[in-house]
C-alpha cells in the first residue's frame, strides 16, 4: 500500500540534511532548510509523455550485482533507498514509482546533477557567441583573476581539467569540498573560490571537482548579467516542456549553487534525459493539432555530438583518475559521464546519495534514479544501480520493445549549499546502512 511521506527528524539542518536519519524527508525539502531561486518553468505547453504499451515487470526482472549475486529490479530499487524511479523509452512513460504516495508532484534535490544542466546552459550561451571556451575565466571574472582559475579556460572548467587545487574528499572534514559547504553560509562562494591555488598544468588529468562548475556558473551570470535561475529557465527548463518550476538552492549572498543545488519533479528530469538522448531536440511541443511537430533545438547537437566522441585524449585523462574504477572504459565531457554499455555507451548525470540519469540512445531508454543513501559515494551501490539499469536497457531491447526512429539518432556513438553529502507509488523497506 502507498505510505504516507517520511517525517522530518528533529534536528534537521542545513548541516545534517543528508545524513541518516534526516535525509529520507530532507531531500524532499530543501526549500525548507535553504534559501532558493524559481527555475520557472514559464508560461509554454507542457512535454507529454503517454503511457507506453508495454510494462516493465520489476518485480520479477532478474539482476546480476556487482558481487554476482542475484535480485530483482525491484530488490535493488529497495536495497538502494530510491525515493523516485521513472523510466521512459521513446519519450513514452515505461514505468513510474515513488517512495510515498504524491512524490511525483514533489521536488527532490538532484545534488550534482545540477551540474549537467549548468553545462548546458554553457551549451547554449557558447553557441550564441556570448562564450568562448578558450578564452581564460579572468576574461569573464576579473575578480579571480589572482587565484588559480585566472588563466583556465572554460574547457578546462568544462571538463574537470584545470590544474587548480580542490580537492573532494567527502569523508574528510578538512577537504575543499567540505570547507566550500561551511562557506556558503558563512562569505559565500565566490569569497572562496577566488583562493583556491594552482598546483600543476591546466589541461592535465581529470579530477572531480565541484568548484569547476560553480567557477563555470559565475562566468554565466558575469556574462550576461543574467542569475543562474532564469537562464536555466529561459534556455532549459521552459524549452523542454516541463511541468512545474524547479529551484536552486544559493548561499549567504544569493549566489545559486551551481554545483549542486537543484531540485525538480522526476518526470521533469526524464524530460531532461529525454531531450538529451533526441539530440538536444524537443517536439515542436506549439504544432497544430494533427500536424507533425518539428524538432525544436534545445541543445546544440554538436555539443553532444562532442561530448559522446570520445579521443585518446580525453580518455586517458579519465584513466588517470580514481573515477575509472566505477566507472570503467568512462569519461568526462561537458559536466557529464559518459561509460561503456552492454547496449552501447551511455549518457549519466550523477549526483551524491544516488542520483541518477541515464541515458542509452541504442535503446531509446531514459531512466531515472533519485534516492537519500546514507553515504555521499558508495561504489557498490553504483556499480549495482548502473547494473540495474543496463538490465532496463536489455529488457526493453528485446523483441516488442523495438526503438522506433527517433531524432538526433544520428550522432555517432562510441563504446548544495549544504553537506552533500500506470503509476506506482510504493513505500520501501529502508536497507542497512553500509559502513
Amino acid at each position: 500500500m502507498p505510505s504516507a511521506p517520511p517525517d522530518r527528524h528533529p534536528g534537521t539542518s542545513g548541516e545534517n540534511w543528508l545524513d541518516p536519519p534526516y535525509g529520507e524527508w530532507a531531500v524532499w525539502h530543501l526549500d525548507e532548510l535553504a534559501p532558493t531561486h524559481t527555475v520557472s518553468r514559464g508560461s509554454g505547453p507542457v512535454r507529454p509523455l503517454p503511457p507506453a504499451t508495454h510494462e516493465l515487470p520489476v518485480d520479477e526482472i532478474p539482476v546480476t550485482r556487482h558481487d554476482g549475486s542475484e535480485a530483482t529490479v525491484r530488490e535493488l530499487l529497495d536495497a538502494t533507498e530510491t525515493d523516485a524511479f521513472v523510466v521512459l523509452q521513446d519519450g513514452e512513460l515505461v514505468h513510474e514509482e515513488y517512495a510515498y504516495e504524491g512524490g511525483g508532484n514533489d521536488r527532490h534535490a538532484v545534488l550534482s546533477i545540477t551540474k549537467s544542466i549548468v553545462g548546458c546552459v554553457v551549451a547554449v550561451l557558447a553557441e550564441r557567441g556570448v562564450l568562448d571556451l578558450s578564452a581564460p575565466v579572468s576574461t569573464y571574472v576579473p575578480a579571480l583573476s589572482p587565484s588559480g582559475y585566472g588563466d583556465a579556460t572554460l574547457r578546462n572548467l568544462l571538463d574537470m581539467r584545470s590544474g587548480v587545487r580542490f580537492i573532494e574528499a567527502y569523508f574528510d572534514p578538512s577537504s575543499d569540498v567540505n570547507e566550500l559547504d561551511r562557506r556558503l553560509a558563512d562569505t559565500g562562494m565566490h569569497a572562496y573560490l577566488s583562493t583556491l591555488p594552482q598546483e600543476r598544468p591546466h589541461g592535465g588529468p581529470f579530477r572531480y571537482r565541484s568548484s569547476e562548475t560553480d567557477v563555470l556558473g559565475w562566468v554565466c551570470e558575469a556574462a550576461t548579467g543574467v542569475p543562474m535561475a532564469d537562464l536555466m529557465s529561459e534556455l532549459v527548463w521552459e524549452p523542454i516542456g516541463a511541468e512545474d518550476d524547479a529551484y536552486i538552492s544559493c548561499d549567504v549572498t544569493g549566489s545559486a549553487i551551481h554545483d549542486g543545488g537543484f531540485a525538480a519533479r522526476a518526470r521533469d528530469l526524464a524530460r531532461f534525459g529525454q531531450m538529451l538522448l533526441d539530440g538536444g531536440t524537443v517536439p515542436d511541443l506549439r504544432a497544430p493539432e494533427g500536424e507533425d511537430p518539428q524538432p525544436q533545438t534545445v541543445v546544440p547537437a554538436r555539443w553532444l555530438r562532442d561530448a559522446w566522441g570520445v579521443d585518446s585524449d580525453i580518455r586517458s585523462a579519465f584513466v588517470e583518475s580514481p573515477s575509472e574504477q566505477v566507472y570503467q572504459g568512462g569519461w568526462y565531457r561537458n559536466q557529464m559521464w559518459f561509460r561503456p554499455g552492454p547496449y552501447g555507451d551511455v549518457l549519466l548525470c550523477i549526483g551524491i546519495h544516488g542520483q541518477l540519469i541515464h541515458v542509452c540512445r541504442r535503446t531509446g531508454t531514459v531512466c531515472v534514479k533519485l534516492s537519500h543513501w546514507p553515504h555521499p559515494v558508495d561504489p557498490d551501490r553504483s556499480q549495482n544501480t548502473l547494473r540495474l539499469c543496463d538490465t532496463i536497457d536489455g529488457i526493453l531491447a528485446a523483441p516488442g520493445h523495438h526503438p522506433r526512429s527517433r531524432p538526433g539518432r544520428g550522432l555517432p556513438g562510441v563504446a548544495a549549499g549544504f553537506r552533500r553529502g500506470s503509476s506506482t507509488m510504493r513505500r520501501r523497506t529502508p536497507a542497512p546502512v553500509r559502513t
